[in-house]
């Protein structure tokens, strides 16, 4: 069977207008293995999957949510004017769709955040399960890990815990969770096994102040070494 061309939209330098999936007479030749015109079949399976019931209500709150982030959609010509930071959307999301209870899902080097999030939560009326990320006490040892590769060698350190945290939201029976600050990795188990659904509220980045752009955009000035990593 013949393969098509491997997505590369990352590279693609074409103009808006250019773009096969930005415009409706866009050509998609501005990068090879454009997948709005080389996956037919696969883009036909997803659009398949929208029409389930739940997913696609889900899928259509969260369009009605990126629309209502802009303010003055109806004025021409419109410039983009965004207005709601992600904790609100978050919110305003969740009760269109009707969740109720909500998963907290924290890193330890966040406590301080996740005590206003939670409280910012709760006084837009959703009834809040919290866990952080050492919940548990469980030793490194216990996956494995050397002294020499703790954070503070020869003391007890407990590991970070996501899949209890993930079993842990789950056993509260969580409508929507979401994520504050957990490592890479980590994020990546919780999201494996929670059955809820799960949005980004902020992840980890010890050097940036958790705004893991900020290395990227400096990437060719103040951090040109991560280019060679």
């Amino acid at each position: 069977m013949k393969r098509t061309p491997k997505a590369q939209c990352a590279k693609c330098t074409g103009l808006r207008e250019e773009k096969a999936c930005s415009d409706e007479k866009g050509k998609g030749k501005s990068a090879r293995g454009c997948p709005t015109v080389s996956k037919r079949t696969v883009l036909a399976q997803a659009l398949k999957e929208y029409r389930k019931k739940d997913i696609h209500e889900f899928a259509r709150n969260a369009s009605v949510q990126e629309g209502e982030c802009y303010a003055g959609r109806d004025k021409r010509p419109y410039v983009l004017h965004p207005v709601k930071p992600r904790i609100v959307e978050i919110c305003e999301f969740a009760h269109k769709m009707g969740y109720k209870k909500l998963g907290l899902v924290f890193c330890g080097g966040l406590d301080k955040e996740a005590e206003v999030v939670a409280r910012l939560l709760e006084n837009n009326g959703f009834n809040v399960v919290s866990v952080r990320c050492k919940a548990g006490g469980v030793p490194k040892e216990e996956i494995g890990i050397r002294q020499d590769e703790k954070i503070h060698i020869g003391e007890f350190e407990p590991m970070c815990n996501p899949i209890f945290q993930a079993f842990v939201v789950n056993d509260a029976g969580t409508d929507f969770n979401v994520l504050l600050g957990l490592c890479v990795g980590h994020d990546s188990l919780f999201l494996k096994y929670a059955k809820a659904l799960t949005t980004v509220l902020a992840v980890k980045d010890r050097v940036t102040g958790h705004n893991p752009l900020a290395a990227v955009y400096l990437s060719e000035s103040y951090y040109p070494w991560i280019d060679k990593e």
